[in-house]
């Protein structure tokens, strides 16, 4: 048997009844999980610990990535739309930086975990 299996047969109805009741609809949790899709690409975390670090231009991000402009916009582009990070211009400059405490909190709590 799997060491994952579980050797006794007794559901445990409390527990499951528990659970049950703070589920989340599936739709939220299908949110999270798009949510969460979003971290799945290396040069977006990178744009993202990067952005942790210091608002930036594109320009500054493409030094950064050593990619274009187009692909470096396309990501932030993702980025924006899961609203992991915002837009501000100053005259023909767009700086970017991240939407909030909880995306750092985040990625810092992943960070985290993987350096363990």
């Amino acid at each position: 048997m799997s060491e994952y299996a579980c050797d006794c047969y007794e559901v445990h109805d409390d527990i499951v009844e528990r659970v049950l009741e703070v589920m989340p609809d599936d739709g939220k949790l299908c949110d999270v999980a798009e949510f969460l899709k979003v971290f799945g690409n290396q040069t977006r975390i990178k744009i993202v610990f990067s952005l942790c670090k210091s608002e930036m231009c594109v320009c500054d991000l493409t030094k950064i990535l050593n990619m274009t402009q187009s692909a470096v916009s396309h990501q932030l582009r993702i980025l924006k739309q899961a609203r992991l990070v915002k837009a501000r211009r100053d005259g023909k400059t767009v700086f970017y930086s991240i939407c909030d405490d909880h995306v750092q909190k985040i990625f810092q709590c992943a960070m985290e975990h993987v350096t363990e």
